[in-house]
């Protein structure tokens, strides 16, 4: 048990369990159903060597990143000018939750009409999964700040630049990184998403191309890159948002 307590030795545990009964599965399963942990690792390895395979990573990663710059910094922005104001916040909180709550795949359609097929419309889908969840995680955070700070901003006239950049955000900064670290991983399916349904290039395409020919050792490859992209970057958010805590508490 103490092994479990030094630093990386959980994940790592963690990981040799996922691939335990990835092998597991794959032996009861068959090579029809799911590649081995040892095919699709040596096929991503093969991948990635091939500047073919780097074009569709250049691909979904661009549309991910621009996405993303516009998930979070909407997100903020909802989220702080809800978070001013009890009366905004009260109207926003159940439309940004009912928001949150619908399949946004539904919406695809209108995304399509709206942006056309390709970069646009798959960083507008990525964006649109990765907003709410930024917006609601500020607003909420901007809630939970003690009042006595916004009371004595308002007291000392400070102008809203101030209010917001040396009051709200370095005291609801732990609680916005959590909302940021939601928002990079559902910005990530978005995009991805979008790429399935609407693209011609990137890891979604090369996703929904190896479903469509039952290529197992392609489906489980991007599968597991993306996979390993989305929890490095989480455990990065997640690592900075514990320091802050720490910081905040002394």
């Amino acid at each position: 048990m103490r092994l479990l307590e030094r630093p990386g030795a959980a994940s790592l545990a963690l990981i040799a369990i996922l691939l335990l009964l990835w092998q597991a599965t794959f032996m009861m399963a068959g090579a029809d159903a799911i590649a081995s942990p040892a095919s699709t690792l040596a096929w991503l390895a093969r991948k990635l060597q091939d500047p073919a395979f780097s074009v569709h990573i250049w691909a979904t990663g661009s549309a991910y990143l621009l996405a993303l710059a516009i998930a979070v910094l909407g997100g903020l922005a909802i989220g702080l000018l809800a978070g001013l104001s009890a009366t905004a916040s009260e109207t926003a909180e159940p439309l940004l939750l009912a928001a949150n709550s619908a399949p946004k795949i539904a919406l695809y359609p209108v995304v399509l009409l709206l942006f056309g097929i390709g970069m646009p419309a798959k960083v507008a889908f990525g964006a649109l999964h990765g907003i709410i969840p930024v917006a609601i995680f500020t607003m909420s955070a901007c809630r939970a700040l003690p009042p006595v700070l916004l009371k004595t901003a308002a007291v000392m006239r400070l102008p809203l630049r101030d209010r917001v950049f040396s009051i709200l955000l370095p005291s609801a900064l732990p609680d916005i990184v959590t909302g940021v670290r939601l928002g990079v991983s559902l910005t990530l399916i978005g995009t991805v998403l979008g790429e399935m349904f609407g693209s011609q290039s990137g890891l979604g395409y090369l996703l929904m191309t190896a479903i469509g020919l039952q290529n197992t050792q392609a489906i489980m490859g991007v599968t597991v890159l993306l996979i390993a992209f989305a929890a490095t970057t989480s455990t990065a958010l997640l690592a900075w948002e514990r320091r802050l805590r720490r910081v905040r508490g002394r």
